[in-house]
């Protein structure tokens, strides 16, 4: 697996080099889809507004600073911020496991 690690709009990802598929989006090298699952409730997070009612629930507050293509939630008084792309559809594994290391034992990245 080669790749560049690439840091961009708060979010850092890999991008492969020569042939084979792309490092963002939902899918991982098998084809399978990615969900975040809040482990409490079981649930699958499949919007911002399911995920913001369990972030605030957790602590965390919209923040609105910064750049407008991003979504962002920031936890007082940690210096910890979670950004994430505007638009859904552009919310992959990273931004999914970004959320899990913020939240230890309360969210889950599963293949589906």
């Amino acid at each position: 697996m080669s790749g560049v690690w690439v840091f961009k709009n708060g979010v850092i990802h890999r991008e492969n080099q020569g042939g084979g598929g792309s490092a963002q989006g939902n899918n991982n090298n098998s084809g399978r889809r990615k969900v975040l699952v809040h482990l409490p409730t079981g649930q699958e997070v499949s919007s911002y507004a399911s995920l913001e009612r369990i972030l605030t629930g957790l602590g965390w507050e919209r923040y609105m600073g910064g750049d407008s293509d991003l979504f962002q939630f920031h936890k007082p008084p940690s210096i910890d911020l979670i950004s994430l792309p505007r638009d859904f559809s552009k919310f992959n594994s990273i931004h999914m496991y970004d959320v899990v290391i913020k939240n230890p034992n309360l969210f889950h990245v599963r293949d589906i």
